[in-house]
């Protein structure tokens, strides 16, 4: 049973950091990109850091510079290092994972940021 479980968010101050979990199980996790997205209130789904099977990253031009994806292949986990924090960075963090056919989703987590 395939499972993605994302944890670590929460409420912080405005120039804080989080760092942002997912755990995976159920398939082969070393064969697929793992993507962290964010969905804001009224707003459509962003995606917002991606790592390759190969390791490769890529991040939203928004987030450049502040947050660090990274994943253990060991321990089926995939990370959001999230620091200098913005109000505008609030949404609902979800981890996806892509090998080119229909992603696995998880439920997601909220990131709220206060100023």
């Amino acid at each position: 049973q395939v499972q993605v479980v994302e944890s670590g968010g929460g409420l912080v101050q405005s120039g804080g950091s989080l760092r942002l979990s997912c755990a995976a199980s159920g398939f082969t996790f070393s064969n697929y990109a793992m993507i962290w997205y964010r969905q804001a209130p009224g707003k459509q789904r962003e995606l917002v850091a991606l790592v390759t099977s190969g390791g490769r990253t890529n991040y939203a031009d928004s987030v450049k510079g502040r947050f660090t994806i990274s994943r253990d292949n060991a321990e089926n986990r995939v990370y959001l290092q999230m620091n200098s924090l913005i109000p505008e960075d609030t949404a609902v963090y979800y981890c996806a994972a892509s090998a080119g056919g229909q992603p696995y989703w998880g439920q997601g987590t909220q990131v709220t940021v206060s100023s």
